[in-house]
């Protein structure tokens, strides 16, 4: 059996043919993707990575388990599946539906869906794995993009029910949100207006343009977890079902609110925002709002991200009633209340890397933007990703387990509250980037996704824009910790061991606080030729701001934590020398007290042996002045008593034993007489044998015990 190695197919699938093939095409066809565009062109279903090739309009697919594997004559194998109906237009973005059975493939100009084929054969590989596969492509809304040549699409998600009917959902740059099924792909099952207007339908071309200049246009959207029905908001035929609130991002930073159920058909809510978002600030928190990602955890939070950089991480709770109640009512048309959005914090991201242009000049100030995707960790609900065309960016968010305790507390908890406040904010780390500088060419990725699959460990895959594949691993400090495992905990006879709790000590984290890097030195890629090197002033201030992060984040960091360390080592010597003491000061102590309680063991035992000796005196007084009284005491008249009893009783079974014996003496004589008499003509069956028996039995013991109280009478009175 081959070996199985968990370390071998990252080395292998940077080198993988699937790859040599795509850079071949990328050499042959220069100019692809001159726009700058990020895309997401690959994904992984448990073992299986999968990345489409927009020049032929085709998957690769190859399983990362084949490359652990020792056998190295597998380890270029890949499937190819072919499009029967390939898609016209140019694919941004790759969507894995929450069955897993089929593949949306997104472009700005429409949609299509692969269906994944059937998997056999020992390895369950695609239809027994033959090389190339045709695969049945539905094209959705096609007549609507094609009758519309000015509309584009802005995004694209499968509905989340793992359930039902897999549906699309679009929204397109008429501000207007459609819900398409897999079994009428042309005919939307729904359709959500989201213009800001009362009335869309009077709305021309003019004023839409209008609108879009005041970023009044619906940019983004994403599902929350699933909730039971609203209270707030009334639905069609709303019964015991499930709703997944749908919240839709503007560009101008506001976000509306609808619910969706998928019980009967598509069903929704009616449209509620904006929603309140606190404490409000002049400019709402910034404008060119580009994403939105709703992570699945309790409470909800939302991710806003700018086209400037910047994250905005928001909690959704429900409003207080005395907060703009004039505002929500004419969002609502009443006073029910409505989801608010708490900002907890502002995050910025470094998109291009920014470095002094002298010694002691301050960095630059860069307004460079782009458009950002969000991306959910399927590791860990506390983190996210962002994708953007300079580079990735990992966002783990720390603070929610304490917030979520905080919540959880039926009375409000002071010490919980300031520790929230006082918690360090989150972790970003800039992972990869593509575009250093400003002046650098654009080198947006092709693809990126997480490998869910632990066992093949947890990796981040980004594919860059010359189809190099980048493995990095993922930190575990922000992944939360494994649950412990049942032989952990303690048994009900067990005792602990106090080194246990060193582990987690509130020195320990002080110096994790301290290694913490608010900036990294991301991996840095040459974008643009591969055969053009960077100018030397670029590569000058590439170099001094590495170095500068090195020292600041690295060295200085490890040198404070180092003086922290020699300071906390400074302390426990003293504290190990004043305890050494005081255990010799108590060894003494001890020895005393030992010799103290040999002595009083000694005096005990004396005085134990004299209080004995003087109670048996005491007694023998007692009895003496008792027999010398001229009249019975009441112990010495109840035991007359009692001697008077049995006497009457002894003459009462003395008679008794006299009946006995003349009555035997009278059945001897009895039995031998009869007794030929009998053998000749008495003949018993069994039953009559069990009862006579039965009989003398009991007879016997009676005798016996008659005798043995006998016996004992005579000995108690010495008769």
């Amino acid at each position: 059996m081959a070996a199985f190695s968990a370390e071998q197919w990252v080395k292998d699938l940077p080198n993988h043919p699937i790859f040599n093939k795509l850079r071949e095409k990328l050499d042959s066809e220069p100019g692809r993707n001159d726009r700058g565009v990020s895309k997401n062109l690959t994904f992984c279903l448990g073992g299986d990575f999968f990345i489409w090739d927009d020049a032929t309009r085709v998957f690769y697919t190859t399983n990362l388990r084949q490359l652990n594997l020792e056998e190295n004559g597998n380890s270029g194998n890949y499937q190819t599946l072919l499009c029967i109906n390939p898609p016209i237009f140019e694919v941004c973005q790759v969507l894995l539906s929450p069955t897993q059975h089929h593949v949306a493939l997104v472009g700005l100009r429409g949609v299509s869906v692969l269906e994944l084929p059937q998997r056999w054969g020992k390895r369950s590989e695609f239809e027994g794995g033959r090389s190339e596969i045709n695969c049945k492509t539905i094209p959705v809304a096609e007549r609507f993009f094609t009758s519309s040549p000015s509309l584009t699409l802005r995004q694209a998600s499968w509905y989340p029910s793992e359930t039902d009917e897999p549906h699309l959902v679009l929204l397109t740059s008429d501000n207007t949100i459609r819900f398409y099924g897999l079994k009428s792909p042309q005919t939307p099952a729904k359709v959500l207006p989201v213009s800001q207007s009362e009335d869309d339908s009077n709305v021309h071309p003019p004023v839409r343009s209008y609108a879009a200049s005041l970023g009044e246009i619906a940019v983004a959207f994403d599902f929350g977890q699933v909730s039971s029905t609203p209270r707030s908001l009334a639905i069609p035929s709303a019964k015991k079902q499930s709703f997944y609130p749908l919240y839709i991002l503007y560009e101008t930073g506001e976000t509306y609110l609808c619910y969706t159920s998928q019980l009967n058909g598509v069903s929704l809510s009616k449209l509620v925002g904006p929603l309140p978002m606190y404490p409000a600030a002049e400019d709402n928190y910034g404008y060119d709002a580009c994403a939105i990602l709703c992570l699945p955890c309790v409470p909800s939070i939302l991710v806003i991200a700018t086209e400037t950089g910047t994250l905005y991480h928001c909690v959704v709770l429900e409003s207080e009633e005395d907060e703009e109640t004039g505002a929500v009512q004419k969002w609502t048309h009443g006073s029910e209340a409505v989801p608010a959005l708490y900002v907890f914090e502002c995050v910025e991201l470094e998109l291009t890397l920014k470095v002094a242009t002298g010694e002691e000049e301050e960095p630059q100030e860069f307004d460079f933007t782009c458009p950002i995707r969000l991306h959910r960790d399927p590791l860990c609900e506390h983190r996210f990703h962002c994708t953007h065309e300079a580079g990735v960016h990992s966002v783990g968010l720390i603070w929610v387990n304490k917030l979520q305790r905080f919540l959880k507390a039926n009375e409000e908890d002071k010490d919980s509250l300031q520790e929230l406040a006082a918690e360090k904010r989150c972790i970003v780390e800039h992972i990869l980037c593509t575009r250093p500088l400003l002046t650098s060419h654009s080198a947006p990725v092709q693809g990126f996704l997480i490998v869910s699959d632990l066992s093949l460990g947890a990796t981040m895959i980004c594919i860059t824009s010359t189809y190099e594949c980048i493995l990095l691993p993922l930190l575990s400090a922000i992944r939360p910790p494994s649950p412990p495992l049942l032989c952990s905990y303690p048994g009900p006879g067990s005792i602990s061991s106090p080194l246990r709790g060193l582990g987690c000590s509130a020195f320990e984290q002080h110096i994790r606080n301290i290694l913490v890097r608010s900036s990294t030195n991301p991996v840095v890629l040459k974008s643009g030729d591969k055969d053009a090197s960077p100018p030397p002033p670029e590569c000058l201030q590439l170099l001094s701001r590495a170095t500068q992060v090195f020292r600041e984040e690295y060295i200085l960091k490890q040198d404070m934590a180092s003086e922290e360390m020699q300071r906390r080592v400074k302390l426990l010597t003293g504290q190990k020398n004043k305890q050494l003491e005081e255990m010799t000061v108590c060894r003494e102590e001890r020895k005393s007290l030992t010799e103290a309680a040999e002595r009083l063991a000694d005096k005990y035992e004396d005085a134990k042996y004299r209080q004995e000796t003087i109670m048996k005196r005491v007694k023998k007084v007692l009895g003496s002045l008792q027999s010398q009284l001229p009249i019975l005491s009441n112990s010495e008249k109840d035991m007359k008593k009692e001697l008077l009893t049995i006497s009457d009783q002894l003459k009462h079974l003395d008679n008794c034993i006299k009946q006995v014996n003349m009555k035997m003496e009278y059945q001897k004589t009895q039995v031998d007489r009869d007794a030929p008499a009998a053998r000749s003509t008495v003949s018993l069956n069994a039953h009559q044998k069990k009862v006579v028996q039965d009989v003398l039995r009991e007879q016997g013991q009676y005798i016996g015990d008659m005798m043995k109280q006998i016996k004992d009478i005579k000995n108690h009175f010495s008769f």
